[in-house]
């Protein structure tokens, strides 16, 4: 198999409600790992909580520079998380669309 230019890797962010439980997370399929958490099955973590929101997301090229930012979102103090998801999604609405579902005429 030839080995591609480019990749996705995502540090995420769940949640199970406004200002609820925080998961940080990084993958290389997105929309993967996100109907495994949609589905209770995607850690024990995120089964218990019920942490299915998608409230946050950055996208990186190398898995190297996605684990590191990982690392320092889990290191930082919860309020610093809340400020970030807040800047860019200040009502905590979901980010995610399951694939083929339209987002124009999808609810949520």
């Amino acid at each position: 198999m030839p080995k591609r230019a480019y990749h996705n890797y995502w540090v995420y962010i769940l949640t199970n409600k406004p200002n609820g439980t925080l998961y940080i997370g990084v993958t290389g399929g997105i929309d993967d790992r996100m109907e495994r958490h949609t589905q209770g099955k995607g850690s024990y973590f995120t089964s218990k909580y019920k942490l299915k929101i998608l409230v946050y997301f950055e996208e990186f090229q190398f898995i190297e520079d996605a684990i590191k930012r990982e690392k320092q979102l889990k290191n930082w103090h919860r309020q610093w998380k809340i400020n970030l998801i807040e800047s860019c999604n200040p009502n905590w609405e979901s980010l995610w669309r399951p694939l083929g579902l339209d987002p124009e005429t999808s609810s949520g």
